[in-house]
């Protein structure tokens, strides 16, 4: 036995937010196909009609205009999954923090994401997630060598006074010696 049909009317802020969603480049093609069920439902097209037309089940016809019927417009996005994401303590962000600034891995010259999640016992996406929100980017850290020159601290000393506190009418030019 067939499912009885409910005639989608849309009003004219739905119909005009879901061909904006359409429009948009940035709308994943999953929205873009729901967005196009509910408009070819609110024209008048049967299910099996819009299933054909646009490559889908009936049951997914029906389970979209079903959602649309009852939340609108918002009610075309995923639902939240079930279950619990797993949570990043204090703890593991220190260590992962720690080891990153502080310690340099044995087996490379610098962290990456997979040694990092192996050695602090978490994923790849945490150690990303928490690299991030630092600003820290191990692959990119720059190393200084301190100088052998004796008289080193003068000259830094004399250098800084001049950027700090610069004689008038006065241009401090830089050189920097590379080998």
């Amino acid at each position: 036995m067939a499912r009885p049909q409910e005639n989608i009317i849309l009003a004219d802020a739905d119909r005009q937010a879901l061909e904006a969603v359409l429009r948009s480049h940035k709308t994943p093609q999953s929205r873009a196909l729901r967005a196009r069920i509910v408009l070819k439902s609110g024209a008048g097209e049967s299910v099996e009609t819009i299933a054909t037309s646009l490559g889908t089940s009936t049951k997914s016809v029906y389970k979209w205009r079903n959602r649309f019927l009852e939340s609108g417009v918002d009610g075309l996005f995923d639902l939240p999954r079930s279950g619990q994401p797993k949570k990043l303590t204090e703890k593991d962000i220190k260590k992962v923090l720690t080891m990153t600034v502080e310690q340099v891995p044995h087996e490379a010259t610098h962290w990456s994401t997979r040694l990092m999640a192996k050695y602090a016992g978490i994923t790849t996406w945490q150690v990303r997630q928490i690299w991030e929100a630092a600003d820290l980017k191990p692959h990119r850290i720059q190393t200084f060598k301190i100088s052998n020159d004796p008289q080193f601290a003068e000259k830094v000393i004399d250098v800084v006074g001049l950027y700090m506190n610069p004689p008038d009418n006065a241009i401090v030019l830089s050189v920097d010696e590379k080998t």
